[in-house]
């Protein structure tokens, strides 16, 4: 008796399963040549049939040879739910189906003997979100009537860079004239919501070409000035060379890769950057570095980079900065006296317990540089990760902002370094909604990064579904280099969808301010808001309602 592959992946490991319709299927071919992962190929079965061409029952089996599409079933070529197939499919003949009962984590590790990575977010099953726990409460109704959202003028703008209270503001009067008596901190005033840290490297270039375009459009065309952060890598130094440039947020990691060519590209700079980003941590992956694979180290951005076509690995600190003094001291420092003390520079930290430590820190910051605090949360996405870090490490948002906030307030110092928070913003389709909430708890602004890809059509989603934007295989051409899936993404339509989205947030934003009788951003206005839910009213120090 043959030995049974019973401890051997089988389909009723994965994920996914294919179900396939050979009735409806005409072998157009669509499906295989369209699947990036390889989880699909053309086959043959060999099928037994009985018929009867008698008048009376005469039974015949014959054997037949039928063409089929076939599920690949092993631990590199499995399906990730993306659906492609589908969408492709004339004939509604084949589709990916969940499994509930997989076991493919396990297997997986237990085959290679490697972690498991992916991209997307994590996929943990929770309960609802805390900011869906929370309501605009506070309407103003007579003694303060609400505002009309579509007749008032509304003050949407928010700080990046450090803002001096009043005492400290070096101004004099001379001869009836206000003149500066030394140096000032830069201060860009800017839209509430940034596009996050993206890195070239993690999306391919149509989609950072997308970003780049609705950013532009959104400033000069629909008047919204909005800012795009570039994400460790660096930028093409065209973009650099750019008056386009004056709209972009350049981010060093503990990589430092692509800054060879910022550096060099200063000289020639007809603007300058909106501003300087040190990214010290991520909330997806909290205390670890970035991760771009080798699949996805194209040509340009091994040009970009400086590197060869090696799996590239940030390290989790930056080197050399021990202590936050030390960041201050050399990363702010240093930053500001490149651009000659005109550009804003911040910080981005992974929330956890000690994000007030470190926010404290800096609001005792002597030079008065650094220019904006950013806190990432949890729920943020990532292009690529170990799955154990995005399901079990990192911190929710909102309350951690909450404590920011609240500790600026004790010290009598808010508003001084902006706070920008993400991690799940528009996880439910909303940005408005969110950032609205998050700075009535105190954000100065919000960033979000996710949500642009699902706007460009990312068919990945919380629950497991495709999540492979770590393979450099992506069926939509969003996170990719591959040539081929790359032509898939329609850049014009893209920035298109962006470009009506932030035009339709800036409405739902206005839509929430008037109730509340706000023109300007109801920044830590607590007293707007209700919860649901007890125990985050009180965790929050907030109103709750029931």
């Amino acid at each position: 008796m043959a030995t049974m592959k019973v401890n051997e992946l089988a389909k009723d490991d994965l994920f996914w399963q294919i179900e396939y319709k050979h009735d409806r299927c005409t072998l157009c071919g669509k499906c295989v040549a369209s699947c990036p992962f390889r989880a699909i190929e053309a086959g043959v079965e060999r099928r037994r049939k009985v018929v009867s061409d008698d008048i009376t029952p005469n039974p015949k089996v014959i054997f037949q040879t039928i063409p089929v599409i076939k599920q690949v079933v092993n631990e590199y070529n499995f399906c990730r739910g993306c659906g492609i197939c589908e969408k492709v499919c004339p004939n509604d003949a084949i589709r990916p189906v969940r499994n509930p009962d997989h076991r493919f984590q396990a297997k997986y590790r237990s085959v290679t003997g490697d972690p498991f990575k992916r991209g997307g977010r994590n996929n943990l099953v929770t309960s609802a979100r805390t900011l869906d726990r929370i309501k605009i409460g506070r309407i103003s109704q007579m003694t303060d009537p609400s505002l009309d959202a579509q007749r008032h003028t509304f003050d949407l703008l928010a700080p990046f860079g450090r803002v001096l209270p009043p005492q400290e503001i070096p101004f004099e009067i001379k001869n009836g004239k206000l003149v500066e008596r030394e140096y000032t901190p830069p201060v860009r005033w800017i839209y509430p919501i940034i596009i996050g840290d993206m890195s070239i490297g993690a999306l391919s270039w149509r989609m950072w070409e997308a970003l780049a375009i609705a950013t532009a459009y959104l400033n000069e065309e629909a008047g919204i000035p909005i800012r795009m952060c570039t994400g460790e890598g660096g930028v093409p130094v065209r973009l650099l060379k750019s008056r386009y440039l004056k709209y972009m947020i350049l981010q060093i990691a503990s990589g430092h890769f692509g800054w060879n060519r910022i550096i060099n590209a200063m000289p020639e700079m007809v603007e300058d950057p909106a501003g300087i980003l040190i990214k010290i941590g991520q909330g997806a992956k909290p205390g670890d570095g970035g991760l771009l694979q080798a699949k996805k180290v194209a040509k340009h951005i091994q040009e970009i980079r400086g590197v060869p076509k090696a799996d590239l690995l940030s390290p989790p600190n930056h080197q050399g900065l021990y202590s936050i003094e030390e960041s201050v001291q050399k990363m702010f420092l240093s930053f500001n006296a490149a651009f000659k003390f005109k550009v804003p520079v911040a910080i981005k930290v992974a929330a956890s317990a000690t994000s007030v430590s470190v926010y404290n820190n800096l609001l005792r910051d002597p030079y008065n540089i650094v220019g904006g605090f950013f806190l990432d949360g949890i729920d943020g996405g990532t292009g690529a990760a170990h799955e154990i870090s995005l399901d079990h490490t990192g911190h929710p948002i909102v309350s951690k902002l909450r404590d920011c906030y609240l500790a600026a307030v004790h010290q009598g110092k808010q508003g001084q370094i902006p706070l920008w928070a993400a991690g799940g913003m528009g996880k439910g389709w909303n940005l408005a909604a969110d950032a609205f909430k998050m700075i009535c708890l105190g954000a100065n602004g919000i960033f979000t990064g996710k949500l642009m890809l699902q706007l460009a059509g990312c068919v990945g989603n919380d629950n497991g579904k495709c999540n492979a934007c770590n393979t450099g295989l992506c069926p939509v051409g969003i996170c990719t280099q591959n040539p081929i899936l790359v032509k898939r993404l329609d850049i014009d339509k893209v920035a298109e969808n962006i470009v009506n989205y932030f035009l339709s947030v800036d409405h739902e934003l206005k839509k929430l301010m008037a109730p509340i009788g706000n023109s300007s951003l109801p920044v830590g206005r607590s007293d707007a808001l209700i919860a649901t839910d007890k125990a985050v009213a009180d965790r929050l120090k907030i109103q709750y309602a029931c």
